[in-house]
C-alpha cells in the first residue's frame, strides 16, 4: 500500500507540470494501466521486486488520472470573456476571513445570482473593496453575511517571472475562477442578511470572531498579528519586517498554526479527557468499564486536532498532523497495530488526494519531509539505557531522568530537523539560517508550550480573564522578538548561494542521510562533503562581451536585469502595489535571492513615478548597491537612501567586461527647467554587446524622442540605432513616433506593461504601427518575464512559453 501512495503522490505531481491537460485517450490509458495491474497482483505469484515496481507503476497512473480529472473540474467554471470589465450585479455571500489594509478590504464572495445579465460568472470570486480617494465608505463584510454588490470582474491571471510565487495556480486551488473589486458609489451595494447558515461560513464565522476578540485585547501592539496566526492561521496582519527576522533566523515555520501546535493541542487535550474519564469524571459511574479510555483520549485528540485544524484554514502542514493523528487514532479504535512509515503514507496520500496541487507549495515538502527524518533517526534507535544499583545514575530521582531524556530527546529532534532540512531550504528558498537551532531551540517551547495555549485560552474565555492572558501571550513574544532580532542581526546568520539543480540536491541529500544514519555507521561525517556543491555555487553569468537582459513581469511598471560576466545593473525597479507590497518585495527580490545574487553594481531610476520608482527602497534595504543613477530631486528619499548617487545626464558613458553603456537622455540644461515633467527627464540607456544592442527609453514622450533623433542626425545617426527598443512610456498614446522607430530600426520591441492596465497601454494604434514597420513585439502581461541573451546571435525566452503550464490558459 505504501509503494501505491508514493506512486499515487508522484503520478499527481507529474501532472502539474504538464502544459495542457491530458485528453480523454491519455486519461483511458491511465485507467487501463491500473486495471492491467491489479489484475496481474491479484491472480499471479508476482516476485517482491516485481511487486514494488507494479504497485509504484500503478499508484503513478491513479495519481496522473486523479490529478488530471480534478484540474479539468477546478478549471470547468470561467468567466465569460464578454463579462470582463463589465459592471455586474451580483448577489452572494462573504465566504472567507475578511482582510482590512490602508485602503479598504479583501474577500472571496460566494456568487449566488447576476442581476439584469445573462452571463456565466464563477460561483467563487475574489474581490477588493477599497475606500478610493475621495474617502469613499467600505462595506463592513464579515463572514456568512449576504450582500448585493456592483463588481467588475476579469479571469484568474498574475505576474508570471522566474522563481517567483505563482498566483495563478494559488487561485485554482482555492476554488477562485475570477477575481475583481466592487464599484463604489452604485446604490446597489448593500447587506442583504446578517448571516446565512451553512458549515463553512460558520467555521469562518467563528475565526472572525476569536480575530476581533484578540485584535481588540491588543490593540496597538505590535505583534498582535502574531497571536492571530497562531490562534485563527491568518498571517496578513503580521509586517514585513517581522517575516524577516522570523525567516533569518529559521522560526517562521513556528509563526502559524504548525504540526506542532496542534500535536500539542490535541495532547493536553486528550490527557485532560483520558485523566477524567479514568476517575469517572469524579463519580461513581465506571465508566473506563464502559470504554477504555485510551480510546476516549484518542477520540478527544482527534476532535480537538480537526477544530484546530480548521481555525487554521486547512493548510497543508495542519492537513498532515490531523491525518496522522486521525489514522493513529482510528487504528487504536479498531485494535489494529500500524507502522509509523504506514501512518505518514497514509497522512501524504490523504493529503494529495483531497488536494492534488500540494505538491507544488514548500511547506508540503518541508513538512513531509521533517517527520520522514524525524523517523529515520529515532524510530528503533532510542531505548532506555539500565541503570545498575551502584552505579551513579542509580541515586537521581526517576523524575529528574525522564526530564533529562526528554530534554535529550529534544535536542536530538531539532539537530535531526536543523541538519536534515537544510538541502531541501537550500533547494527550496536558496538560503539556510545557521542561528536557526540556537532560535528554534528558544522559540519552540515557549511559542508550543507558553503562548499557544495562553493565546487559545485567551480567545475563548470570558472578556475579564482573555484580555490578561493575550498580555501575557503577547508579552512573551515580545521578549522572543528581541532575541530574534539580535540573532538576525548577525551577518552570518543567513547563508545564501543559488537555486542548486537536481543533482547537486540529490547529492546533499545523500550525505545528509549518511550523516544521520545510526551510530557506528562508518565516516558518518564524510556527508558534510556532499554539501560543498550546494553551499559554495556562485551565480551563473554571460561570457566576457556578451549580455543577458531580464525583463519582468511586474504588472503596470518598468524593471529591467542587465547582467554581464562580472556586473549587474537593474533599470527601474517596478511599481508600488500597496504600502506594504512592491515590485521589488513580490518580484525582483525573490529572483535575485534564487540566483544567489547579494549585490548589484548600480541601480538606475528613471523618474520618480511610482511605476518605475516603486520599489527602488526595497532592493536599496535588501541587496548591496555600488551607486544609485537616477533624474530624481535631489531631496527625494531615495536619493538619500543611495550609498552614491549620480544623476542620469546624456554622455555619460562606461565599460563592463565588453559591454558599452551610454546614457542619451537627459541633457544637464533639463534640470534646470521646471516646467519638465518628471517622464522628460527620463534616464535613457543604451547598451551594446557583442554587435547587438538595446535601447531602454524609459517614459519619454515625443518631444524627447525628436531630440533624441535631432543630436543622432547625421554622421552620429547610428548612435540610437538598436536591435532591441524597450517601448518608451509603456507604447503611450504620446510617444513611439514613426519618425523615432525609424531612427532606431528596431527588430524586437518589448512592451511592460500590466494585464487589463486602467492605462490602456499599449495604445492599439501605437502597437499597430510597430507591427506596421515590421517589428516584432512581446508584451510582458501576456509572455511574462522575457529573457534577451545577447551574444553571437540574439535569443528570446518567454516565461509563460518556456514554462507553460495547464492552467495559464493562454
Amino acid at each position: 500500500m505504501r509503494c501505491v501512495i508514493l506512486g499515487f503522490v508522484a503520478g499527481a505531481a507529474c501532472l502539474q507540470t504538464r502544459a495542457a491537460l491530458p485528453g480523454h485517450p491519455v486519461l483511458a490509458l491511465c485507467v487501463t494501466v491500473v486495471v492491467c495491474i491489479v489484475s496481474m497482483l491479484a491472480r499471479r505469484r508476482v516476485q517482491p521486486r516485481v511487486r514494488f515496481c507494479l504497485a509504484l507503476m500503478s499508484g503513478a497512473a491513479l495519481g496522473f488520472f486523479w490529478a488530471a480529472a480534478l484540474a479539468q473540474a477546478a478549471l470547468a467554471p470561467q468567466l465569460a470573456p464578454a463579462a470582463e470589465g463589465r459592471d455586474l450585479s451580483v448577489i452572494g455571500t462573504v465566504a472567507s476571513l475578511p482582510y482590512h489594509f490602508s485602503d479598504g478590504v479583501r474577500f472571496n464572495f460566494f456568487v449566488e445570482k447576476v442581476l439584469g445579465a445573462d452571463i456565466e460568472v464563477p460561483k467563487l470570486v475574489a474581490l477588493a473593496w477599497y475606500g478610493g480617494s475621495k474617502g469613499a465608505a467600505v462595506g463592513a463584510v464579515q463572514p456568512g453575511e449576504r450582500w448585493a454588490l456592483t463588481v467588475r470582474l476579469q479571469r484568474p491571471h498574475g505576474n508570471a517571472n522566474p522563481e517567483n510565487f505563482d498566483y495563478e495556480i494559488w487561485l485554482l486551488e482555492q476554488g477562485l475562477r475570477a477575481t475583481g473589486y466592487v464599484r463604489q458609489g452604485p446604490a446597489q451595494n448593500r447587506r442583504l442578511d446578517s448571516f446565512v447558515f451553512g458549515f463553512g461560513n460558520l467555521v469562518e464565522h467563528c475565526r472572525a470572531v476569536l480575530r476581533a476578540r484578540i485584535l481588540h485585547s491588543l490593540a496597538g501592539k505590535q505583534y498582535a498579528g502574531v497571536i492571530v496566526a497562531l490562534v485563527v492561521g491568518d498571517q496578513r496582519a503580521i509586517d514585513q519586517s517581522d517575516w524577516t527576522v522570523f525567516n533569518r533566523t529559521g522560526v517562521g515555520h513556528l509563526i502559524s498554526i504548525s504540526g506542532l501546535h496542534i500535536t500539542m493541542i490535541s495532547g493536553l487535550f486528550a490527557l485532560l479527557a483520558s485523566t477524567l474519564w479514568r476517575r469517572s469524571f469524579f463519580t461513581r459511574l465506571q465508566l473506563p468499564l464502559m470504554m477504555p479510555a485510551q480510546k476516549v483520549a484518542a477520540l478527544v485528540g482527534a476532535g480537538t486536532a480537526l477544530l484546530y485544524v480548521l481555525l487554521a484554514g486547512f493548510g497543508v502542514p495542519a492537513q498532515r498532523t490531523l491525518y496522522m493523528l486521525s489514522v493513529i487514532a482510528a487504528a487504536l479504535w479498531l485494535g489494529r497495530i500500524t507502522s509509523v512509515s504506514s501512518v505518514l503514507c497514509t497522512a501524504l496520500g490523504l493529503v494529495v488526494l483531497l488536494d492534488p496541487w500540494a505538491v507544488l507549495w514548500p511547506g508540503f515538502w518541508l513538512s513531509f519531509c521533517a517527520v520522514a527524518l524525524i523517523l529515520y533517526a529515532s524510530v528503533g534507535r532510542s531505548a532506555a539505557r539500565p541503570v545498575q544499583p551502584g552505579q551513579p545514575d542509580a541515586a537521581q530521582p526517576a523524575r529528574l531522568r525522564r526530564v533529562w531524556a526528554m530534554l535529550a530527546a529534544a535536542a536530538h529532534t531539532q539537530y535531526v530537523v536543523t541538519l536534515g532540512l537544510a538541502p531541501m531550504t537550500m533547494l527550496l528558498f536558496s538560503q539556510v539560517s545557521l542561528v536557526s537551532p540556537l532560535a528554534n531551540a528558544l522559540a519552540i517551547p515557549l511559542i508550543a508550550l507558553v503562548v499557544t495555549p495562553l493565546a487559545l485560552l485567551g480567545s475563548l474565555l470570558p472578556a475579564f480573564l482573555s484580555s490578561p492572558l493575550l498580555w501575557l501571550a503577547h508579552g512573551a513574544v515580545t521578549l522572543l522578538a528581541q532575541v530574534l532580532q539580535w540573532l538576525s542581526s548577525f551577518q552570518f546568520a543567513l547563508w545564501s548561494a543559488p537555486l542548486p539543480p537536481w543533482w547537486i540536491f540529490f547529492w546533499a541529500m545523500s550525505g545528509t542521510v549518511w550523516m544521520l544514519a545510526p551510530r557506528g555507521w562508518p565516516q558518518r561525517w564524510l556527508g558534510l562533503v556532499t554539501w560543498i556543491p550546494l553551499l559554495t555555487a556562485l551565480p551563473s553569468s554571460p561570457p566576457e562581451g556578451q549580455m543577458w537582459v531580464t525583463a519582468f513581469d511586474v504588472g503596470q511598471g518598468m524593471a529591467l536585469l542587465i547582467e554581464t560576466s562580472g556586473h549587474r545593473l537593474l533599470y527601474d525597479t517596478g511599481p508600488a502595489y500597496s504600502p506594504q507590497s512592491n515590485g521589488a518585495s513580490r518580484v525582483i527580490n525573490p529572483y535575485l535571492k534564487a540566483r544567489g545574487i547579494g549585490a548589484l553594481d548600480a541601480v538606475i531610476v528613471t523618474h520618480s513615478d511610482s511605476d518605475h520608482a516603486g520599489g527602488a527602497l526595497a532592493v536599496l534595504g535588501s541587496v548591496g548597491v555600488d551607486w544609485v543613477a537616477s533624474s530624481l530631486p535631489l531631496a527625494h528619499p531615495i536619493v538619500k537612501a543611495a550609498p552614491r548617487h549620480r544623476r542620469c545626464q546624456a554622455g555619460q558613458s562606461w565599460t563592463w567586461d565588453g559591454v558599452r553603456f551610454e546614457l542619451l537622455h537627459p541633457l544637464a540644461a533639463s534640470y534646470d527647467d521646471p516646467s519638465l515633467s518628471p517622464n522628460a527627464r527620463s534616464c535613457v540607456l543604451k547598451i551594446d554587446a557583442g554587435g547587438k544592442s538595446i535601447l531602454l527609453a524609459g517614459d519619454i514622450e515625443a518631444a524627447q524622442e525628436a531630440q533624441l533623433v535631432d543630436r543622432a542626425a547625421g554622421p552620429l545617426r547610428s548612435a540610437l540605432r538598436a536591435d532591441v527598443l524597450l517601448a518608451p512610456h509603456h507604447g503611450s498614446g504620446t510617444s513611439s513616433t514613426p519618425a523615432f522607430l525609424l531612427a532606431v530600426q528596431p527588430a524586437l520591441a518589448l512592451f511592460q506593461v500590466g494585464h487589463r492596465n486602467r492605462y490602456r497601454h499599449p495604445k492599439p494604434e501605437v502597437f499597430e504601427r510597430y507591427r506596421e514597420l515590421g517589428i516584432r513585439r512581446l508584451r510582458t502581461d501576456a509572455s511574462g518575464a522575457i529573457t534577451l541573451q545577447f551574444g553571437p546571435a540574439l535569443q528570446v525566452s518567454e516565461f509563460r512559453q518556456q514554462h507553460a503550464r495547464y492552467w495559464y490558459g493562454r
